[in-house]
């Protein structure tokens, strides 16, 4: 198949890794010359245009599947909707209007979009309760992507993504580390996901939560990162012994678990089961240094 990956950064370098080595065509879409220098560097076609240009997009050739997975570039709400909102409208019209439309369309979300659970478990049943204007933005997008025409949308919603050169040792080593529960994904997985999905035609007009098996505390988590390297324990905080020291962002105090049950039904393996298996290679490095 032909594969277009808009946006493609983190996650989507490793995802035109993978559909390439399937044997798919694959081109990357970044503005940026080190992006597209990124792209060439993974194995695959790079072509640059703006995502919210339509114009732009005349350089992106047809696809018969696209994934959106673009960032914004910086942490304020314009800039979560330029990327997110109108840049996917930009893309699904663009895309839907050519003679050759795509036949399906992944945009990459959050599970951010949840808000606060107190702990509690959360799936795709879970209506979304955004804690921030910027998971809004999220939800809103999410919305522009399931009812893409012609073309049929899924949205993935990714848990807080890790792997290589996105291991937070530090903060879990060094602390102090704050309660509640991490609902994490390794981006091989984060990757694996998608491509498993397009390949196996599953998940068309669905919501599906791309977490590994064990969403564990945060405080557990430091705990046993400190026993594999050797390390004392790092001081831990409640969000209220936080917040005494400063404000604390909503996005901080929503705390849930993300159940993947759907995933494991629709037949995805994953690599990495739990953070602590997708920690190893960290841990390994920091006790060869």
């Amino acid at each position: 198949m032909r594969v277009a990956i808009l946006g493609c950064g983190y996650v989507g370098l490793e995802l035109g890794r993978q559909l390439t080595d399937a044997g798919h065509d694959v081109v990357g879409v970044r503005r940026s010359d080190a992006g597209l220098d990124d792209i060439e560097a993974a194995g695959f076609e790079a072509v640059r245009a703006d995502l919210t240009d339509a114009e732009s997009l005349a350089a992106v050739p047809d696809a018969d599947w696209l994934v959106y997975a673009a960032s914004a570039g910086g942490r304020g709400v314009d800039a979560a909707r330029a990327a997110y909102v109108d840049g996917l409208r930009t893309v699904v019209e663009t895309f839907g209007a050519r003679a050759s439309p795509p036949d399906r369309l992944v945009y990459t979300s959050s599970t951010g979009v949840y808000g606060d659970h107190d702990g509690g478990w959360v799936d795709e049943s879970t209506t979304p309760d955004p804690a921030t204007d910027r998971q809004r933005v999220l939800v809103e997008a999410e919305r522009i992507a399931l009812e893409a025409d012609p073309m049929d949308g899924t949205v993935v919603r990714f848990g807080g993504l890790y792997g290589p050169d996105r291991y937070r040792l530090d903060y879990y080593l060094d602390g102090p580390v704050t309660e509640g529960y991490l609902n994490s994904i390794h981006r091989d997985d984060a990757a694996g996901v998608v491509a498993h999905l397009l390949e196996t035609d599953r998940a068309r007009g669905e919501v599906i939560l791309a977490v590994d098996d064990d969403p564990v505390s945060k405080w557990a988590f430091a705990d046993w990162l400190a026993d594999e390297c050797g390390r004392p324990h790092a001081p831990k905080q409640t969000v209220e012994e936080r917040a005494a020291a400063g404000e604390v962002s909503r996005r901080v105090r929503a705390n849930k678990r993300c159940a993947n049950d759907r995933l494991h039904e629709l037949g995805y393996e994953l690599r990495y089961p739990t953070v602590r298996d997708g920690y190893r290679p960290a841990i390994d490095a920091f006790r060869d240094d």
